[in-house]
This record gives C-alpha cells, sequence and structure tokens, in this order.
C-alpha cells in the first residue's frame, strides 16, 4: 500500500477531495474497502465502551438520564441512535459469540441487532441446547461480503419454519401497522408508517413502475432525486386508484403480489406427511423453506398459505438443482363467478358473529389446496382478514376450530 493510500484511511478528510486524483482506481477501491472495515472496528468499539459506561455511570451519566442520552448530548448522533447503541451493547453481554463476531468485523451493527433479537426471543419450540448452533448459522449468514439483510433474515425464517409455534414473526404482526397523516403550519402533510412485510410488498409492488427515472424526450436523465420520485409515484398511485374506484370489484383480484414457496413445503405445513432428516443436535437440515417475495424477502408458510387460499396460482417444475424445467400459465384459484356464489351464501365474513362486509372478506379455503382440497363451493368460505389470518396461525385458533358448511 503506498504511503498516499495510508493516509487516505488514517488521515483527515479535511482537503482529501482535492488529492484523490493521485490514486489509481485499484486504490481508491482498496480505500473504500479498508474505510469500511475501519468503521466496523469503531462502532464496535463504541458499542463495548458505551456499555461499559452504563455499567459504572458517573454523574454526568446520571444527570443525562441514561448513556444513550448522555452519548447523544455528546456527539452529533440523536437520542434514538444513542439508544440503540447503549442497548445493542447491554444485549450483546449474555450472547459472547455474537459479541464476537460483532468486535471482530464479522457481523456489522444491524445485522447484530436482528441476531440478538432472534436470540433473545428464540422459537417457542426451540430447545435450549439448539441456540448455539442457531447463533452459528446467524453469524455465518451475516459474515463475509455477500452478506446481506435479507440474508439474514433468510435464515431467521428458516429457523422459525424449523422450530415452528404459532408465535407471529415481527415483520408479519399486523396489530403494530403504524400509518400517522398530520398537517403542518405551512399547509403540507407529513406522512409517516410502519407496516408488516406483505403491506410493504404491496406498496413497493404498486410503486415499482411509477417510480422508475423517466429520461426527458431529448434524452436528458430523470433529475429527480429517489425521494422524489417515490413521492411523486404514491401521488400517481392514489390519482389513479380514485380515478378507477367506481370500476374496481370489491374483494376482486389482489394487487400484484408474487410469493415464491416449494410446493412440497406448503403442503406439508403443520399436517406433516414426512417428518425432514435430522442432524445429531435436532436440528432439520433438509430442503426446508419459506415462503419469499421479490422486495421484502422471506414470508412464514403460514402468511403464504393465507395468501394461497384466494390468489393467482403459477406452477414452474425444477429439477433436483433448482433449474427450471417448464412453466404453466397462471390460473385464478376462486373464479369470479364463484366469489359471486359465496357473497350470495355467506353475506359476508362466515365467523360467528362478525359483521364484516364482503368487500373486507377473502375466499378461505377450508382443506387447503396444497393438501388436495379442492377450489369448489362446499370447500369455501368467506372470512374477513382478521378471522382469516387467526384461522391460519394465531394461538388458540389453528386446530381448534372446524368450519362446517
Amino acid at each position: 500500500m503506498s504511503v498516499l493510500l495510508s493516509d487516505v484511511v488514517s488521515g483527515s478528510a479535511v482537503g482529501l477531495r482535492g488529492r484523490l486524483w493521485q490514486l489509481t482506481a485499484a486504490e481508491l477501491r482498496a480505500a473504500a474497502v479498508e474505510a469500511s472495515a475501519e468503521i466496523l472496528r469503531l462502532e464496535a468499539v463504541r458499542v463495548a465502551v458505551v456499555d461499559e459506561l452504563s455499567l459504572r455511570p458517573d454523574d454526568q451519566v446520571i444527570a443525562s438520564r441514561g448513556v444513550g442520552a448522555w452519548l447523544a448530548a455528546n456527539t452529533m448522533l440523536q437520542v434514538r441512535d444513542g439508544k440503540k447503541i447503549a442497548a445493542l451493547g447491554a444485549a450483546l453481554r449474555p450472547f459472547p459469540a455474537v459479541a464476537a463476531g460483532f468486535d471482530g468485523g464479522d457481523c456489522s451493527f444491524d445485522h447484530a441487532v436482528l441476531i440478538v433479537a432472534f436470540c433473545e426471543s428464540p422459537p417457542k419450540g426451540m430447545p435450549e441446547e439448539a441456540l448455539p448452533k442457531c447463533i452459528d448459522l446467524l453469524l455465518a449468514a451475516a459474515s463475509g461480503v455477500e452478506a446481506t439483510t435479507t440474508k439474514v433474515r433468510n435464515v431467521i425464517a428458516t429457523l422459525e419454519r424449523i422450530f415452528e409455534s404459532d408465535e407471529i414473526p415481527p415483520a408479519e404482526d399486523v396489530d403494530r401497522n403504524e400509518l400517522r397523516i398530520a398537517s403542518t403550519l405551512n399547509g403540507r402533510v407529513v406522512v409517516r408508517g410502519d407496516f408488516d412485510a406483505l403491506t410493504g410488498e404491496m406498496l413497493l409492488s404498486a410503486l415499482s413502475n411509477l417510480t422508475m427515472p423517466t429520461p426527458a424526450p431529448d434524452g436528458t436523465p430523470d433529475a429527480r432525486s429517489a425521494a422524489k420520485r417515490t413521492a411523486d409515484g404514491f401521488t400517481e398511485l392514489i390519482r389513479r386508484y380514485l380515478d378507477c374506484a367506481r370500476t374496481g370489484t370489491d374483494g376482486g383480484q389482489r394487487p400484484h403480489v408474487n410469493v415464491h414457496i416449494n410446493a412440497r413445503d406448503l403442503a406439508e405445513h403443520r399436517d406433516c406427511a414426512a417428518t425432514p432428516s435430522k442432524t445429531d443436535d435436532g436440528m432439520a437440515v433438509s430442503d426446508l423453506d419459506v415462503g419469499h417475495m421479490p422486495w421484502l424477502g422471506p414470508l412464514s408458510v403460514s402468511q403464504t398459505r393465507l395468501l394461497g387460499c384466494d390468489c393467482f396460482l403459477s406452477t414452474v417444475l425444477l429439477d433436483d438443482h433448482g433449474a427450471p424445467l417448464d412453466a404453466k400459465p397462471g390460473k385464478r384459484l376462486v373464479t369470479a363467478e364463484q366469489r359471486t356464489a359465496l357473497i350470495a351464501r355467506d353475506r359476508g365474513c362466515a365467523f360467528p358473529g362478525c359483521t364484516r362486509v364482503p368487500a373486507w372478506t377473502d375466499a378461505h379455503h377450508i382443506r387447503h389446496w396444497a393438501n388436495g382440497g379442492p377450489t369448489v363451493m362446499n370447500n369455501l368460505v368467506l372470512l374477513c382478514r382478521s378471522h382469516h389470518r387467526l384461522m391460519h396461525r394465531k394461538s388458540g385458533f389453528v386446530g381448534k376450530w372446524a368450519i362446517r358448511i
């Protein structure tokens, strides 16, 4: 490494931009990689120091009502970011393997937060002796340049599939959904929201084509920022909905959300026809899979089955290596005619005491088609979105309620 390149990483950024032209492209790439590794190292140092300070607070920390608030008051961090740093330091104490991976630069801050959250609230069906192996799997997914948040979440979703319980993953918990719309003093509107993965997938799918950069007729690139394109796309989405609301079909075709799932995993969910092979420590290591959405990644098998009750179904035949051999055109499982008949018969949600109108209902397969249930009237019933979700996954409902026509 040249002296100049060494100075780039370890020196000040003041005046640096005027000297970077002296570096080759290879040296610039090396500097970017080394600076990123240094950021990971310093981030781990900060978490360790802040955590130790939280264990031995002095008057300044006590006066600030916590080490996170103190850190924010003495740096350019926001209070929420200071508290996140302090919280991660405390959460790493019971899990030295995760702390070692984070301290060694093998795991980013955000991935460490995901891993300790899993360790603190593992699936109810997971035995304690399986936790070290799970941590190894999560750290392997979180380490290296190919590590992504989606990859880590995929491993978490697969572990939840192996040690399946009725607990709803945070990414699918609709009870946490929030949307705040408030007007400001200057007459504008601020929108802030927090949604489950499926709602987010629908929103991103709906906005996808509306937020693409649009060059000018003369070929000039789109000058709008990504945030501006998203705002324009959201405006167009609302306008199109209002323009077409009168011609829409209540409870008709869903927004185009694509979920991919192995057919055997979908069929074997809960009512397992075959038991997956296990290792000596009890971990299932067969080709168990979870649902996968193109935008937001993993989706539990329970939620995938819920969506599969009333959907367009496409089949792709794969070989042993996962290469596509054949694809069949999609077909609508519950036809418009069947839905009209269901509305005439059930007149809304069929759950006892529920008064939700047909527009707020899904067509639910009493015996799921993945388990051989036909899409016929005596195997279909209308359920509102809440009761449909309860019948599929909520603790206290699954396996304890029967549907009779």
